[in-house]
């Protein structure tokens, strides 16, 4: 791949391309990139791809939400971004100049020769590293100090109190996890539940660069799938007709690199996945990349080490893709969370997020009760004791006894709660149902690398002119309308046309200006997966040309068949041959 020819590409085309390059030298800030126009239309279409793929054909259980990108630091304290979400910073004590110190120690002896992998390593180890070496300031040769952690939370304040702290959110899970009782009540309280979210996110990133690799500011696709983990059973997995090819946990830690091919079952029931429902979004992850045009042999999921996985995982995979020009790189990461987030929020917020599980056999078990006590609750808050003694119903009882217990009071809903307001007992009774905490797995995907290895691969080159491959469901543009001359009833019937396939929801564009060589040739680099001709028997016979990108076939029909065929070629996946085959219309080759 000519690089530089893609990149120009990108940026000449309208893909994308650094943001705020007007104030190039003056405002010097990596990591934020603008979309153009058919940036923005194929991201608009890789997310509803997602849909189509991942909550469409569930519907049933799983459903999308939109909640705020900015929250309050009580949900990142209870979610451990606040303590966890970091990464190791050293500065130059000569020049001032910092580094994220697992890349530069890697960047650094890579040049020596020196292959070292950083990832999972302790501040105290990254600094033992760059001791041992002698790793220096790249920029000015002076000596770099202790290596310290960097939190990547955005911070800001929500209202005029500077103490009203507020952060941008990094990942889009909170969000989900804080609405799960609200979307559990909506779905008829039924487990499993899948709830869907796609949104900007933030992470103040040391040293971003790679563009669209490594962001401050990015889009993400997550779901938040809750389940019973006794009863973990996924009725679809055995529809998936593909092999997971996967690195497991074993073979990193032996440091074999290459991956073994699985059935989704297979990967589960010889502990290589940890659940049926973990194994089955991954199933759907390989088939989404390769439905972009992410050939299988360029995909495999990569399990994570226990001292690589965040704070939150028992268990991890990264979904790698080819970059010929980044190598390997994540595209989406896929995590068993168990309980982790629910039980954090449920002890934080003291709201009971714990669901029930009827039971085949009674059982009987002793309880903590709480019960409200009417007339000191009178006392104290007057007229307000109904609502009072609602936020004491919809608290988890063990939650409130413990905070009692250790506080003296406890705070639910702005009202201080003290032990002489409620009555604690002891209870022991036949149950047919039980509380447990649902488990949780997160398939997440960043939207933005994914653009950039869905470009990467469908570029190739022609006779030395740019060739964009994109799968036409995809393509921001899906038809050119190209009178073959600049003929005034040539461009009365162009615009017509256009005009029709446009209402019609078809994204095109209308062009008669030079040769019809280079205008195929200029759509063809934009990856228009068509171009329709008006030729000199269009006025004749009221037809036209439809051309195929890729082949250059073209088939001649009537103009108000175009939306028809165009429509089916994209929802069938077929190609203009598939279609003239079917159709019994003669394939052009003009080219």
């Amino acid at each position: 791949m000519d690089l530089e020819k893609f990149l120009e590409l990108m940026s000449e085309g309208g893909f994308f391309y650094p943001s705020f390059e007007i104030y190039r030298g003056k405002a010097e800030v990596g990591g934020f990139y603008d979309y153009g126009p058919l940036g923005v239309e194929l991201k608009r279409n890789i997310i509803e791809k997602w849909r189509r793929v991942f909550i469409y054909p569930y519907q049933d259980f799983i459903v999308e939400i939109e909640t705020p990108i900015i929250m309050p630091k009580i949900v990142f304290e209870a979610s451990g971004h606040l303590e966890h979400f970091t990464d190791a910073i050293v500065e130059c004590t000569k020049c001032g100049r910092k580094y994220r110190a697992d890349h530069l120690i890697e960047e650094e002896l890579s040049k020596k020769n020196i292959s070292i992998k950083t990832e999972g390593l302790s501040l105290e180890e990254l600094d033992q590293l760059i001791r041992r070496y002698g790793i220096r300031c790249p920029a000015c040769g002076g000596e770099l100090g202790s290596v310290k952690p960097f939190n990547l939370l955005f911070q800001t304040t929500i209202g005029p109190y500077s103490e009203n702290t507020g952060y941008l959110r990094p990942e889009t899970a909170q969000g989900m996890f804080v609405s799960f009782p609200k979307i559990f009540n909506l779905m008829g309280r039924r487990l499993p539940l899948g709830i869907a979210q796609i949104g900007k996110v933030g992470r103040n990133e040391i040293s971003p660069r790679q563009g669209l690799i490594r962001l401050r500011e990015f889009s993400q696709m997550e779901i938040e799938f809750f389940f019973d983990p006794e009863n973990a059973k996924c009725p679809y997995l055995d529809e998936l007709d593909i092999k997971l090819r996967i690195i497991p946990e074993k073979d990193v830690a032996a440091g074999i690199k290459e991956p073994k091919e699985f059935r989704p079952r297979e990967a589960v029931e010889g502990g290589i996945v940890p659940n049926e429902w973990m194994a089955f979004f991954m199933g759907l992850a390989t088939i989404y990349m390769n439905e972009l045009g992410i050939p299988l042999d360029h995909q495999y999921f990569l399990a994570k080490l226990p001292q690589e996985r965040a704070h939150y995982s028992s268990a991890s995979f990264d979904q790698m893709v080819y970059s010929e020009r980044f190598g390997w790189i994540e595209v989406s990461g896929h995590a068993y969370r168990t309980d982790y987030d629910l039980s954090r929020h449920m002890k934080f917020s003291g709201y009971d997020l714990t669901v029930e599980r009827r039971l085949a056999t009674p059982k009987e078990v002793t309880e903590v009760r709480v019960y409200p006590n009417p007339q000191r609750i009178k006392e104290v808050f007057g007229n307000e004791m109904p609502k009072v003694m609602q936020a004491i119903s919809r608290v988890d009882p063990k939650w409130l006894v413990n905070e009692l217990n250790d506080k003296g009071k406890a705070t639910i809903n702005d009202y201080s709660i003290t032990k002489d307001m409620v009555f604690i007992k002891e209870e022991r009774r036949k149950i047919y149902v039980e509380r447990f905490i649902p488990h949780d797995v997160e398939p997440s995907f960043g939207i933005d690398r994914i653009i950039y290895v869905t470009l990467e691969h469908a570029y190739t080159e022609v006779n030395g002119k740019p060739l964009l491959k994109l799968p036409p469901d995809i393509a921001p543009i899906k038809v050119a309308i190209l009178p073959i001359i600049r003929r005034e009833d040539y461009v009365r019937i162009g615009k017509l046309i256009f005009r029709e396939v446009s209402r019609a929801g078809l994204r095109a564009v209308y062009d008669d200006d030079g040769t019809i060589g280079s205008r195929y040739a200029k759509y063809d680099s934009l990856g228009v997966p068509f171009a329709i001709t008006i030729d000199d028997k269009t006025p004749i016979d009221n037809t036209v040309t439809i051309r195929d990108r890729d082949t250059k076939a073209q088939i001649r029909i009537s103009i108000d068949r175009i939306t028809q065929v165009i429509t089916e070629v994209i929802s069938k996946r077929s190609t203009i041959n598939e279609i003239a085959k079917s159709m019994g219309l003669q394939l052009i080759i003009r080219e």
